[in-house]
C-alpha cells in the first residue's frame, strides 16, 4: 500500500538519497511555518552536512501555509510539499512523509509540528542523533510546557502508556519526534485498515510511540528540548475530537498488547533523556476553572443514562460528584479509566463509551487545576508524577477488569 501519488514519488526519486529527512505536517500554519522550515534547515545543515530534505505534507490548508513553506529559503538543502491521499487527519499526513523518507533512504526522520515558535536548530540535531548514533529506535520530545498545557498527555497518556509498558515516556504525544528506519518498516507493514481508523487522525502520535515501546529493536529516548512555546489552547474551551480520538486509540493498542502490559509488574524505567535539561521559562495560560466544571457537569447528565445502567455500583458516587461538583479526584479517575479500557472494547457503541468520558476528563482537569493553580510549575510536575505513581498501584485492578 502505498499513500504517495506518482508525482511525489517522481520528485522523491529525483532527490537521491538524504540522510536526514525533517517533516512538517500542517494545516493553516501560514504565520508559523516559515520559521519552524529555518530552524529545520539550519538544524540538517549545522549537525548533518547538508544531508537532508524538508518535507511538508499539508491537510488542504486555505491559507498561503504550502506557498510560504516554499517561499522560505532553504539554500542547498531540498524541500518538497504534498498534500497527503486517505482519511483526512495528521496520521495520513505522517504516514505519506514516512514513506516519502523511507523512499529516499533516510537513517532518521524528524518530525515538527508548523504552528512552533520555540523550536532550535538544536531539537534537530537531538530529535536525530541518537537514532544516528545508533543508540535509540525512536525519539520523543522531553520538555518544560505550562502545567495546564498538555491535559491529555498529563491526565491520561502519560501515566496509562508508562504503567501499562514500564517505560516513563513523558511526553508521548508530543508532536515531535525522532523515527528510525526499522520503525518506519514497523509502521509502513501496517495492515490498511489501520489508516481507516482513528491512527490516520488524532491517534497517530500516541500509536507510533507505543509501537516504537513494543516493537522497536534499540530503547526509546527523550530528547531535551527545553520550553514548548506553541498555540496553546484553554482545554475546557479547545477539546474538540482529538481526546476521543488519542485515548480510543490508546485503549485499542490496549487490547492489542494486553499480553505484554499484563505481564509487566516493573516500576516504569525513566526512558533515556539526550541532551542537557536546560532551565526555561514557559509561556503563561489562562484556564478558565468555572467553564471546566460546567462542561463536567453538563456532560455528566447527557451521559448519564447512557451510562449508568452499566456502571459499577461503586462507581456510581463518582458520576454522582461530576453531577454535583464538577470534580474528580486521581484515584476515582484511574479507576474510571481502567474500567472503561475494557468496556468500550467489548461495545459496539465503541464511540458512545468514549464520549462517556470526556465529562470525566473535564472534571479531572477541573480538580487539578483547582489543586495547582497557585503552585509553582515544579510543584505541579511532582502532582502528574504522583498521579502515574497512583496508576501504578492500582494497576492490579486494571488487569482484573480485563481478565
Amino acid at each position: 500500500m502505498s499513500f504517495l501519488g506518482q508525482e511525489t514519488k517522481e520528485r522523491l526519486n529525483a532527490f537521491g538519497n538524504r540522510k536526514i529527512v525533517v517533516g512538517i505536517p500542517s494545516y493553516n500554519n501560514e504565520e508559523t511555518i516559515s520559521f519552524v522550515v529555518k530552524q529545520a534547515y539550519r538544524g540538517i545543515a549545522e549537525y548533518f552536512d547538508e544531508d537532508g530534505l524538508i518535507l511538508n505534507c499539508d491537510g488542504g490548508s486555505s491559507d498561503q501555509t504550502r506557498n510560504v513553506f516554499l517561499e522560505t529559503d532553504t539554500l542547498s538543502i531540498p524541500k518538497l510539499s504534498f498534500q497527503y491521499e486517505g482519511v483526512a487527519g495528521k496520521g495520513s499526513a505522517l504516514i505519506a512523509m514516512i514513506e516519502a523518507a523511507y523512499t529516499v533512504g533516510a537513517e532518521a526522520l524528524v518530525f515538527v509540528d508548523s504552528d512552533l515558535r520555540s523550536i532550535a536548530p538544536g531539537w534537530i540535531y537531538r530529535l536525530a542523533a541518537p537514532i544516528a548514533e545508533g543508540k535509540a529506535c525512536y525519539v520523543t520530545p522531553y520538555y518544560r510546557r505550562h502545567k495546564f498545557d498538555g491535559t491529555i498527555t498529563n491526565q491520561i497518556c502519560y501515566p496509562i502508556t508508562s504503567v501499562l509498558y514500564g517505560k516513563e515516556v513523558r511526553q508521548p504525544i508530543g508532536g515531535d519526534f525522532g523515527v528510525s528506519r526499522q520503525m518506519m518498516e514497523v509502521y509502513l507493514a501496517q495492515p490498511p485498515e489501520t489508516w481507516q481508523s482513528d491512527t490516520a487522525r488524532f491517534g497517530i502520535d500516541i500509536w507510533m510511540t507505543t509501537l516504537a515501546i513494543n516493537e522497536g529493536r534499540l530503547p526509546v529516548f527523550q530528547a531535551a528540548l527545553g520550553a514548548k512555546i506553541h498555540d496553546v489552547k484553554d482545554p475546557g474551551k479547545h477539546l474538540g475530537p482529538m481526546f476521543t480520538q488519542v485515548v480510543g486509540t490508546l485503549f485499542s493498542l490496549m487490547e492489542r498488547y494486553q499480553e505484554i502490559w499484563a505481564a509487566n509488574a516493573d516500576f516504569p524505567v525513566t526512558a533515556p533523556i539526550f541532551g542537557d535539561l536546560a532551565e526555561t521559562e514557559v509561556e503563561p495560560l489562562k484556564v478558565d476553572l468555572e467553564n471546566l466544571k460546567r462542561k463536567a457537569r453538563v456532560g455528566a447528565e447527557k451521559v448519564h443514562d447512557f451510562l449508568r445502567p452499566s456502571l459499577p455500583l461503586d462507581y456510581v458516587p463518582i458520576l454522582n460528584r461530576i453531577l454535583r461538583e464538577g470534580v474528580c479526584d486521581s484515584p476515582e479517575w484511574i479507576r474510571f479509566v481502567f474500567w472503561l479500557s475494557k468496556t468500550a472494547q467489548r461495545r459496539a457503541e465503541k464511540e458512545l463509551w468514549m464520549e462517556s468520558l470526556i465529562p470525566f476528563y473535564f472534571a479531572r482537569v477541573a480538580s487539578f487545576v483547582e489543586k495547582t493553580k497557585d503552585w509553582t510549575e515544579e510543584d505541579a510536575e511532582q502532582e502528574v508524577r504522583k498521579q502515574m505513581k497512583l496508576a501504578y498501584e492500582m494497576k492490579g485492578e486494571l488487569i482484573e477488569v480485563w481478565k
